[in-house]
């Protein structure tokens, strides 16, 4: 290994360390909670060492939700090679995005911190480009499959719609009930005992309302979300902490 690779290297482990102290610390405490004086401390590195990696802690709260984000792409990118009709590869999609919520809850909690103006604005563009790009990859995939479906004959959208409308009203789906899942505490109360499952049951509505064959009442998608999951994310549905 040459001296620069050896550097490159050691730069990596620094900063997957940082990463690994600061993230508990943030879903503890929130956003005041993160403190780099407490890095400093817990790491034992300098703080002009921290700041080498990462110039403010907005620069850090970016960066853990650009390391989950990545992990999400890929499980994407799995889910969309998944054998089946279009319909079945879009199942196959909401399986994804579900085990990804299952196995990475505080997720949600460092997006939508960071899509704060006060904090969003504080970040490096760069940053800020590659967790876009990877949300826009994660979107594109959706809209891959949904040009499929079209293609094949199995959902007709006629004049009134476009490609991009069904992509954000599955979008709007996913994102809206998952930040309520992960981040409200009074479910249970409203008489939600199975959000997952409600959430499944919204979608498939959704995409029966569109027509989108075959429908709910054709096919069992619970059963070929647990397909997916058991059949491509077997080391996912191992690391769910649900």
């Amino acid at each position: 290994m040459s001296t620069r690779d050896r550097k490159q290297r050691e730069i990596q482990e620094r900063e997957a360390k940082i990463l690994e102290c600061a993230r508990p610390m943030f879903i503890e405490g929130g956003y005041n909670g993160l403190n780099m004086d407490r890095l400093t401390s817990l790491l034992e590195y300098s703080k002009g060492t921290i700041y080498n990696h990462f110039s403010c802690k907005e620069e850090i709260i970016i960066t853990l939700a650009i390391q989950t984000l990545e992990k999400r792409l890929a499980m994407f990118q799995k889910a969309s090679l998944f054998q089946g009709t279009s319909r079945e590869r879009i199942a196959a999609i909401g399986a994804a995005a579900e085990l990804f919520v299952k196995t990475y809850p505080d997720h949600f909690c460092v997006e939508q911190t960071i899509r704060l103006d006060s904090i969003w604005d504080k970040t490096s563009e760069e940053r800020r480009k590659l967790m876009s790009n990877y949300e826009h990859r994660c979107i594109g995939i959706v809209g891959g499959i949904v040009r499929d479906g079209i293609a094949r004959g199995d959902v007709h959208l006629g004049d009134s719609a476009t490609p991009e409308e069904i992509v954000f009203g599955l979008w709007s789906l996913s994102v809206g009930g998952y930040s309520i899942i992960t981040t409200s505490n009074s479910l249970s109360e409203l008489g939600i005992s199975e959000p997952y499952e409600m959430l499944r049951r919204n979608f498939n509505r959704f995409l029966d309302g569109i027509q989108w064959q075959p429908l709910s009442t054709e096919v069992d998608y619970d059963a070929v979300y647990d397909r997916v999951t058991r059949e491509v994310f077997g080391n996912e549905l191992q690391q769910s902490t649900v």
